[in-house]
């Protein structure tokens, strides 16, 4: 059986209507959310970067991109002008970037695909302080994954 694995990165912003300003403050982390966040934070401190400061309404937009992703039976960085600027309003983020995967059975596996992918390693790798991240299961039964990052 081939296992299909999709990857996409993004980091750019724009301008788009935010659809909701309001600050999300609760976010239930599932155990795996919270192994992605701690796995991301050991690489992050093993190349001598900051740990990222984890941010309830960035894992709370991801989530929604998850839930549009698995609605639409697409993996996209639909919306991510929407999602950046809503962070951008809402948590005074100066700069914002994302990346996005699909069908990865544990965090340490999304995590290596994304260190060998160029465009996402340099998402990992940057100057942002802080991040989001969600994982939702869809339907079918497969792991959709957004990570979004900001800087301040």
């Amino acid at each position: 059986m081939v296992l299909v694995v999709t990857l996409y990165s993004c980091s750019t912003n724009s301008s788009e209507d935010l659809t909701n300003s309001e600050l999300i403050t609760e976010y239930d982390f599932s155990k795996s959310e919270m192994e992605l966040a701690c796995v991301i934070n050991d690489y992050r401190v093993s190349i001598g970067k900051n740990a990222f400061e984890i941010i309830n309404h960035m894992s709370y937009k991801s989530q929604e991109h998850n839930m549009y992703m698995i609605q639409n039976n697409v993996v996209n960085h639909d919306n991510f002008e929407s999602r950046a600027n809503n962070i951008m309003q809402v948590l005074g983020a100066v700069s914002v970037g994302e990346n996005v995967a699909y069908n990865f059975s544990s965090p340490s596996a999304v995590l290596n695909a994304w260190l060998n992918s160029p465009s996402h390693k340099a998402n990992l790798d940057s100057d942002f302080t802080h991040f989001g991240v969600s994982i939702s299961i869809g339907s079918n039964g497969k792991k959709y994954y957004t990570n979004i990052f900001m800087k301040r």
